[in-house]
């Protein structure tokens, strides 16, 4: 079955630099998106009550974005990336998450990244 992209976006009231490194460094990510996490080279292994799960670090910029492949998905070009924007005209701050689903996981997605984020606010105290 085919993934389908998917792109969430949630305003956060937090400082740009906050949110970069809640989402990207290994302290952080176990704040909010999993139980721990060890990184070695580029492999970041993700655990969560006894499963583990790896993903490659494929892209990442300062402050911006951070982008993974898990390791299962190898075969084709799904990833998932988490990016900080800020928009131009209103000045809010927000996190997009994009995402590749199987279509008839869409709205369990959907409801995972909005439980996580919640998580992520959380931690960040906004």
């Amino acid at each position: 079955m085919a993934k389908q992209r998917i792109e969430l976006e949630y305003i956060v009231n937090a400082s740009p630099r906050l949110i970069y490194n809640i989402i990207s460094t290994p302290s952080g990510l176990a704040q909010w998106f999993c139980d721990d996490v060890n990184v070695k080279n580029d492999v970041y292994t993700f655990s969560w009550e006894g499963s583990e799960e790896d993903a490659r670090l494929i892209a990442k910029k300062k402050d911006e974005y951070i982008r993974f492949k898990w390791r299962a998905s190898d075969g084709d070009d799904s990833f998932f990336e988490l990016r900080v924007r800020i928009d131009d005209m209103t000045s809010e701050l927000a996190v997009i998450v994009t995402d590749f689903v199987e279509k008839d996981e869409l709205e369990d997605s959907k409801l995972l990244w909005n439980s996580l984020i919640d998580q992520m606010c959380q931690a960040l105290g906004c």
